[in-house]
């Protein structure tokens, strides 16, 4: 599936996992609650200690995978165990903002996605949280892919991009 579809499977997904490496070489993942404010670039949050920045300052380097619609089913057509899905990834690099103004810009773009009939009590929040919170922007370096099995209105398989 093309970037657009995969940039819409991860606004949709409740959570981004993040991947990346820390020095050793060992793998950490963790699901995490991402906005995006443009093509190419997508916010969270968290504490301004961590196992997440001390990795993403020694290596700045991360896989994001979402995965939506995921539902266990039989094959319409061959009875088959299935799941039918919508998932995508991208690879880019993230960095810790420390401008105040990106940071409310961030901050904003994650409390619309994810709390939008709250937003009267975001300043208030902002102002109590700021000192406390850190902001990592993630800059994806070449467009992302999606993936999906789901199955049309007769039981065939929507393969190769078909959209309805």
């Amino acid at each position: 599936m093309n970037a657009a579809w995969a940039l819409e499977v991860m606004d949709k997904a409740p959570y981004i996992t993040v991947s990346m490496t820390d020095s050793e070489g060992m793998p950490y993942a963790v699901p995490l609650s991402l906005a995006r404010t443009d093509e190419k670039t997508f916010y969270f949050h968290c504490a301004v200690e961590g196992k997440k920045l001390d990795i993403l300052k020694q290596n700045s380097l991360v896989c994001l995978s979402a995965v939506s619609k995921c539902k266990p089913t039989v094959g319409p057509k061959d009875g088959s165990f299935t799941l039918e899905f919508q998932s995508a990834i991208a690879f880019g690099k993230a960095e810790e903002v420390t401008d105040d103004e990106e940071k409310r810009k961030a901050l904003h773009a994650i409390c619309s996605r994810f709390l939008p009939n709250h937003m009267d009590a975001f300043e208030a929040a902002v102002e109590r949280s700021m000192e406390r919170t850190a902001i990592v922007r993630i800059t994806i370096s070449e467009p992302p892919t999606g993936k999906r099995k789901q199955y049309d209105a007769n039981g065939d398989e929507m393969k190769y991009g078909r959209m309805e």
